[in-house]
């Protein structure tokens, strides 16, 4: 007769949370058949070869992405789907209860509007947590790289702007403009923020809402592509007043069609 045996934890020590119990290993050895639907995919900034790295994560379900070494201080974060919608949750995980940053990301068309993010992860060890909480029909391709992480450019530093604590700046793009860069930062308070890519009136085609508790050791920085015309990228402070916050959204791709209509400036500046 099979005999069932209880432990209980010894005083002082906390029992780990249900979520890190079904852990898995992520990092890949060679190339998933599963994932080859996603490996046609190339993110702007990213090599060709980062796809074939990517993980397949099921709807409801989390993957991790350790780093031990304090020399690793910038992941990048990439998400697609193969033409579904793309709800997830990403968190950064510094130590016991302690989630420095998060957000929540919303893509209308993973396939067409891939994510891709830059995370901080300074003083090592850090873990990159991914969940799916979109439906079991919805996978998601992931893949989370530290090597050869993307940068903001010079032009995008130097268009930052200030946007005060519960208000918004609009930045209007040229059909040309295939994708743009997005950095946010503070002056080391926490960071509270909404990003919308709108496509016409109430049209959100992504959402990222986040937190970050210090905008300037931890600041935010993505890609947004933006296909088609009419594209809107709004930023909204989602603090109190007393949390300031600076933004630059500049182009990150023009189309090669650029030289056929003769223009060199096609970026419409932002507004309030």
């Amino acid at each position: 007769m099979a005999m069932s045996m209880i432990f209980s934890a010894p005083l002082g020590l906390r029992m780990a949370p249900p979520v890190m119990q079904v852990r898995e290993q992520v990092t890949p050895i060679g190339v998933d058949p599963i994932n080859s639907a996603y490996s046609g995919r190339v993110v702007p900034g990213r090599s060709p070869s980062s796809p074939d790295a990517s993980i397949l994560v099921q709807g409801g379900s989390l993957r991790t992405w350790s780093y031990r070494s304090p020399l690793v201080e910038q992941v990048q974060v990439v998400l697609s789907t193969e033409g579904r919608p793309l709800d997830a949750d990403i968190e950064l995980w510094h130590g016991p209860d302690n989630t420095p940053c998060k957000m929540r990301v919303y893509v209308e068309n993973g396939q067409l509007s891939p994510f891709s993010a830059v995370i901080e992860t300074p003083r090592g060890p850090n873990t990159v947590a991914i969940r799916n909480i979109g439906q079991i029909e919805f996978p998601l391709s992931a893949s989370v790289v530290a090597e050869n992480v993307d940068k903001p450019s010079a032009d995008c530093i130097a268009s930052s702007t200030t946007i005060q604590g519960g208000a918004l700046r609009t930045y209007p793009f040229d059909p040309l403009i295939e994708s743009v860069q997005l950095l946010l930062k503070t002056d080391g308070r926490p960071l509270n923020a909404r990003i919308e890519l709108l496509q016409g009136p109430n049209n959100n085609k992504q959402v990222i809402e986040l937190y970050t508790e210090d905008g300037l050791d931890r600041p935010f920085f993505c890609f947004l592509e933006t296909p088609g015309s009419g594209n809107v990228v709004r930023v909204v402070n989602t603090a109190p007043v007393e949390f300031p916050m600076t933004a630059a959204v500049v182009p990150h791709s023009i189309s090669s069609e650029t030289s056929a209509y003769g223009r060199q400036d096609v970026v419409i500046g932002g507004s309030d």
